[in-house]
C-alpha cells in the first residue's frame, strides 16, 4: 500500500534527477514541488491561523475572566470563534499533510530500484537475475536490509557496464554525490572515528542544520501569530518536539532525508514571510470594514436610544404595534388609576382651600419627580442652557421637598417601568375583581337573622 502511494513521488524524483543530473539538487527541487502542490491548501490554512491569532487579545480577556472555570472558558471561546467565523482546527489539519509525503519520499529513497526506476521486485529476490549479478560482481549487504537497495543502486552505478547485458531498460546510473558528500550514507554521531572524517563531519552537520532550521521555521511562524498562555504552553512542546524528531530521523536515515528536511524548512520560512505580508494587508482591510460596520450599528442604536429618551421626556412615545391587547388593557387601567388619584387629590386640596401647584416637567402621573428632581426637558435639543436649567430645577424641587415627602403615592405607580406589571397583577387578583359582591352578601345576612327570630 505504501509502495503504491510512494511510486508517483519516486517517478517525480527520477524525473527531476534526469532533469538536473544531481541527486541533491533533485531532492531540493522535489521539496519545492511539494510546496507548490500543497500551496492552495496552505494558503487557506495560513489565513485561518492568522485570523485566529487576531482574536488573541479577546481570548486573553476570556482567559482572565473564566480561567478558573475551564468548561465556561471553552464555551465562551467556541462562541467567539463562531461569531468571528474563525476555525482554529483548519490550520492544524493542513499542517499534518507533509508527513504522508515525507513517508512516501522515505520509501522512494529506500527503494530507488523498485520505486524510483520501476525495476521488477522479482529480479531482486533470492534467485533473481539482478541479485545474482550483484553477488557475482562482489556486492555484499551491509547488514541493514532497510537500505540494501540504496547500496545496490550505488554499486550498480559504479559497475554499470557489468549490468548492461541483463537488458533491464529501467536500470540506470544514480549518483548520490552532493557537495562532495555521499547522500546515500547515514550520518554518524562519532564522525571522528571515520578515516575520511571531513566528509563524515559534513554528513554529521546535515541533521544538526536540519534541526536548527526546523526550530527557526516554527519560531518564525509563531512570532507572527500572538498566542494565549495555554497556546504558548502547547507550542513550546511542539517547538521542541519537531526539531528533535528531525534530528532523530536524519541521524537514522540516509543523509538525503536531511537535505529534504533542510530544503523544506527554508521554503517554509520564505512562504511564511510572503504570506504574512499579503494576508496582513487583507485582514487589516477586512477588520477596517468590520469595525466601520460595528461603529455604524452602534451609532444607529445610540441614535434610537436618544430618540426614545427624548420622546419619553416629552411624553410623546409612540405606541408599539406589537403590544398585546392584555398589556394595552393593563396600561389603560393604570392610567385610570392615576386619573382617579389625581381627581381625589384635587378634591382634597379644594376642600382645604389650597390651590394646586403647577405640575413640574419631571412629573409622571401623580409622581412629581419621576424623571428626577433636576430634570430638564430640552437637555438634548438645547444643551447650552441645560446646566443652568438643571440647577434651577434642583433648587425648585428642594423647596418643595418637605411638602412632597409625606405624600403617599399609590403603590401601583411606584415607577413607570412597573406600571404595566402592576396593572396586570391587579387585573389578575380575584379579590380585587369582586369587591361589589360584598355589600349584597352583607344585605342578605339580616334576612336570615330576622327569619330565625320569627321562627
Amino acid at each position: 500500500m505504501l509502495n503504491a502511494i510512494a511510486k508517483p513521488f519516486g517517478k517525480l524524483m527520477l524525473f527531476l534527477y534526469n532533469l538536473v543530473g544531481n541527486y541533491g539538487v533533485a531532492v531540493i527541487l522535489f521539496a519545492l514541488a511539494v510546496k507548490l502542490i500543497m500551496l492552495p491548501f496552505q494558503l487557506k490554512s495560513k489565513k485561518s491561523m492568522m485570523r485566529v491569532s487576531r482574536l488573541t487579545p479577546k481570548l486573553k480577556e476570556l482567559e482572565k475572566k473564566f480561567g478558573h472555570d475551564q468548561q465556561k472558558y471553552q464555551q465562551e471561546m467556541a462562541k467567539l470563534y463562531k461569531e468571528e467565523g474563525a476555525n482554529p482546527m483548519s490550520g492544524c489539519l493542513w499542517s499534518l499533510l507533509p508527513f504522508p509525503i515525507l513517508i512516501a519520499l522515505y520509501n522512494a529513497i529506500r527503494y530507488p530500484l523498485t520505486i524510483m526506476m520501476g525495476v521488477g521486485e522479482d529480479l531482486l529476490v533470492q534467485g533473481g537475475a539482478l541479485l545474482q549479478r550483484l553477488t557475482a560482481t562482489g556486492w555484499v549487504s551491509s547488514g541493514n536490509q532497510f537500505y540494501d537497495q540504496v547500496s545496490q543502486s550505488t554499486w550498480i552505478t559504479e559497475h554499470f557496464d557489468q549490468f548492461a547485458s541483463l537488458n533491464i531498460p529501467q536500470l540506470q546510473r544514480l549518483n548520490y554525490s552532493f557537495l562532495g558528500l555521499d547522500l546515500s550514507k547515514t550520518p554518524s554521531l562519532t564522525f571522528w572515528n571515520d578515516p575520511n572524517w571531513l566528509p563524515a563531519f559534513g554528513l554529521f552537520l546535515i541533521p544538526v542544520l536540519s534541526a536548527l532550521l526546523s526550530w527557526l521555521s516554527m519560531k518564525a511562524a509563531n512570532a507572527a501569530n500572538p498566542q494565549t498562555e495555554q497556546q504558548q504552553g502547547s507550542m513550546k512542546f511542539m517547538n521542541m518536539l519537531m526539531p528533535l524528531m528531525s534530528l532523530w530521523i536524519c541521524f537514522s536515515m540516509p543523509a538525503v532525508m536531511g537535505v529534504y528536511w533542510i530544503a523544506q524548512s527554508v521554503f517554509a520560512m520564505a512562504q511564511d514571510m510572503i504570506l504574512n505580508k499579503v494576508y496582513t494587508k487583507q485582514l487589516d482591510a477586512e477588520d477596517a470594514v468590520r469595525i466601520e460596520r460595528e461603529k455604524a450599528k452602534e451609532a444607529e442604536l445610540e441614535a434610537k436610544r436618544q430618540e426614545t429618551e427624548r420622546l419619553k421626556a416629552e411624553g410623546a412615545t409612540v405606541e408599539n404595534k406589537n403590544t398585546s391587547k392584555k398589556n394595552k388593557r393593563a396600561v389603560a387601567a393604570q392610567k385610570e388609576v392615576e386619573r382617579k388619584a389625581a381627581e381625589a387629590r384635587a378634591a382634597k386640596l379644594a376642600k382645604k382651600g389650597v390651590a394646586e401647584e403647577e405640575a413640574p416637567a419631571s412629573q409622571v402621573g401623580e409622581r412629581r419627580y419621576a424623571r428626577g428632581r433636576a430634570y430638564v426637558p430640552d437637555r438634548y435639543t438645547n444643551p447650552a442652557e441645560a446646566e443652568a436649567k438643571t440647577m434651577a430645577a434642583a433648587e425648585e424641587s428642594a423647596a418643595h421637598e418637605e411638602t412632597d415627602a409625606p405624600e403617599a403615592q399609590p403603590e401601583s405607580v411606584e415607577t413607570p417601568a412597573l406600571a404595566e406589571d402592576t396593572a396586570v397583577a391587579a387585573a389578575e387578583e380575584p379579590a380585587a375583581a369582586e369587591p361589589a359582591e360584598q355589600p349584597e352578601q352583607a344585605a342578605e345576612e339580616p334576612e336570615e337573622k330576622s327569619t330565625g327570630g320569627e321562627e
